[in-house]
């Protein structure tokens, strides 16, 4: 009786899902910068674009451990949190582009849902980045970028 005692075996077998949770979080990151260059080009650098996703999640972190803020308003970044991190999507990733670009979509319109509720001094008090990443923000989640 000959049994392999690899301890990497179990590695190499989830190679592949940790490949693609990995190209699919670069190609979120992408694809959020681009939207958000696009959306404001005059505001924002290209420096500032690529740090918005680290930052973004890192803002959305900080809402959901709020204790101030409407229990709502965490459900929802948690569900937000649990659907980014399922393998289960509206459009599947494997689609060129558009597959990325839903949770994007999903990304930008719960960030809406939760602005809308907690407020427009929550995202300014929680947010880690630049002001122009805040402003970037600001204008996807449509709050005036006057304010605050």
């Amino acid at each position: 009786m000959n049994v392999s005692m690899n301890p990497l075996s179990g590695f190499t077998d989830m190679w592949p899902v940790v490949a693609g949770i990995c190209a699919g979080i670069i190609a979120l990151w992408c694809i959020l910068v681009v939207v958000v260059w696009r959306v404001c080009p005059d505001e924002l650098t290209i420096a500032a674009a690529l740090r918005l996703l680290p930052d973004l999640l890192r803002l959305l972190r900080r809402l959901a451990g709020d204790t101030s803020l409407p229990r709502g308003v965490r459900i929802r970044l948690f569900l937000l949190l649990a659907y980014l991190l399922s393998p289960i999507d509206l459009i599947p990733d494997f689609i060129p582009i558009i597959g990325y670009a839903d949770d994007a979509v999903i990304v930008m319109v719960a960030l809406r849902s939760v602005v809308r509720r907690a407020g427009p001094q929550a995202l300014q008090r929680h947010w880690p980045g630049s002001a122009e990443g805040l402003a970037a923000i600001r204008r996807l989640a449509g709050v005036p970028t006057s304010s605050g």
